[in-house]
């Protein structure tokens, strides 16, 4: 269905893309910090969640539609920008670090994920730009294609933002004795990313 040669040329820049430190990787990052690596890989796992919807989106055409309505490019930034600031409050009014091994952190930073790729409209134009470039009509479904491309995006930012989180969760326990200081490291990390969000230009 995808063309070998081009299955290999795929891999390796989605791996280069992954390696790219962006919002995805510093919100991981983040939550590796404040709640340890079970959060980090929820996070992750989340992130990489939404990455593949952005990628069959555009598959159905529906992330070109987005892209090309500017209304609806501001609506999803600012919504995420909204939503990130929210994380860094919430960050701030935190008593202290959340219990290992309690499911709750977890499955919070598994909706945290995949919400904050989900309202990070770069991602849609990124996704526009950069699997059709791989994409083979004459090998076989379209759709097909975004599917296995997406699965393959995901899969490799699943693992590399998923480490990056647990080596900064590493760091975590030499701040618990201050958990004011990963609270207001991470609310400075998601603060930083709706600031740079809210900088964003859609060209």
């Amino acid at each position: 269905m995808v063309d070998p040669i081009v299955l290999a040329a795929f891999v390796p820049a989605a791996l280069a893309l992954n390696f790219t430190p962006g919002a995805d990787m510093m919100f991981c990052l983040g939550q590796g910090v404040r709640s340890g690596p079970h959060a980090a890989w929820a996070a992750s796992a989340g992130i990489s969640l939404g990455s593949m919807i952005h990628v069959l989106m555009a598959g159905a055409g529906l992330s070109a539609l987005v892209a090309s309505v500017p209304f609806a490019f501001d609506v999803i930034r600012w919504v995420g920008v909204g939503y990130l600031l929210w994380l860094a409050f919430h960050a701030m009014r935190a008593s202290g670090r959340p219990p290992r091994g309690d499911p709750a952190p977890r499955g919070h930073a598994f909706r945290a994920g995949l919400l904050v790729n989900l309202t990070n409209p770069k991602v849609i134009l990124f996704v526009l730009a950069f699997v059709p470039q791989f994409v083979v009509p004459e090998a076989g479904p379209v759709w097909a294609q975004f599917a296995i491309f997406g699965a393959i995006i995901a899969g490799c930012g699943f693992i590399v933002n998923g480490v990056v989180g647990v080596f900064a969760g590493s760091i975590g326990p030499r701040l618990a004795r201050g958990s004011r200081v990963l609270d207001w490291l991470t609310a400075g990390i998601f603060a930083a990313l709706a600031g740079r969000l809210a900088l964003l230009e859609k060209a």
